[in-house]
């Protein structure tokens, strides 16, 4: 965690020594932004995070992405803002190996690339070791981490005892394999908490209510279930309530749009762990910039969680850090 404060301290003060130049600069940067996808409060908010440090470094961002998380659909995006040929790429990768090489196109036509929320590869960059080790920086949530949050919430919320498993879209994923990864370390530590098979879902909230009602039939002793994205934790909430189980069954959720208020205030989620995007869209900018202007930049900077629940989340504090819609 001092390493993380540490990075963002650094790389705030560089951007408060950046604003100062930016005017006298020649040349005006394009930076793109590819979300994992266009129509997600999380890439929204991040959008306007990255917006918020490109009006400050007079910097011009495009965002450009597909409707969906899909690598078959991002990539042609991919090469579209590659063909335009922009200063610098900050992208969402969709998956961590079939990325790798439409990023290297980037990377060969001399495009520097940063990896925001999702990475490639191992997600750890610039050690001149590996095939996908090229990105300058990976800037995102600390996932690994987020998931231990959520394994600590989940176990207090059940009384640290009984049936609880993992609702993840698919294999493959960066982000939602470290929360998965994370979920089951802390768990481990709780040695009267059995953690069933992991459910994946497709990224279908629809699939996810189904597992949770096939879950719990095979074990009603079930106690909760962590949706390691929005889509897994809201489908198995509805699971939860079509089987008649809404506040006996736990449900921790994995991102918050300001929808997830309700969900909590009526009971159907408990507790949602909220990342800051925002922040991950600015830091990726002003390190964009950074390395544009001939200044160093951390190999990886991690964002924080804020933990929401019906105890806090009207509190303005708690509440800002809601994703836009």
């Amino acid at each position: 965690m001092k390493k993380i404060v540490a990075a963002l301290a650094a790389l705030t003060i560089s951007a408060s020594a950046l604003m100062a130049p930016a005017s006298a600069q020649d040349k005006k940067f394009t930076i793109a932004l590819v979300p994992g996808l266009t129509t997600d409060g999380f890439y929204i908010t991040m959008r306007k995070g990255a917006q918020a440090a490109a009006d400050a470094l007079g910097v011009n961002l495009v965002f450009q992405g597909a409707p969906d998380f899909n690598p078959v659909t991002q990539v042609p995006v991919l090469d579209a803002v590659i063909a335009k040929k922009p200063d610098a790429i900050l992208i969402a990768p969709t998956d961590k190996v079939q990325l790798v090489e439409p990023l290297r196109k980037a990377n060969d036509a001399g495009i520097p690339v940063i990896t925001v929320d999702t990475f490639i590869g191992t997600g750890t960059y610039q050690t001149g070791a590996g095939e996908a080790d090229f990105p300058l920086s990976y800037i995102a949530s600390d996932n690994v981490l987020g998931g231990e949050i959520a394994a600590r919430a989940l176990a207090t919320s059940i009384g640290d005892k009984g049936k609880v498993y993992v609702s993840n879209v698919k294999p493959g994923i960066s982000t939602t394999d470290q929360r998965e990864e994370g979920f089951k370390t802390e768990m481990a530590k709780h040695p009267n908490i059995t953690v069933l098979e992991t459910q994946f879902n497709d990224d279908d909230a629809n699939k996810a209510a189904s597992q949770l009602q096939a879950v719990f039939a095979r074990n009603p002793d079930l106690v909760g279930v962590f949706g390691a994205n929005l889509f897994s934790a809201l489908g198995a909430a509805n699971g939860v309530k079509q089987a008649g189980q809404t506040g006996t069954v736990k449900v921790v959720a994995f991102d918050a749009p300001t929808s997830i208020v309700d969900t909590i205030n009526t009971g159907l989620v408990d507790v949602a762990i909220a990342q800051h995007p925002a922040e991950i869209g600015y830091f990726g900018v002003v390190s964009a910039y950074a390395h544009l202007t001939g200044h160093s930049i951390p190999v990886s900077i991690g964002t924080g969680f804020t933990i929401m629940d019906k105890s806090n989340i009207a509190d303005p504090n708690i509440s800002k850090y809601l994703y836009s819609e």
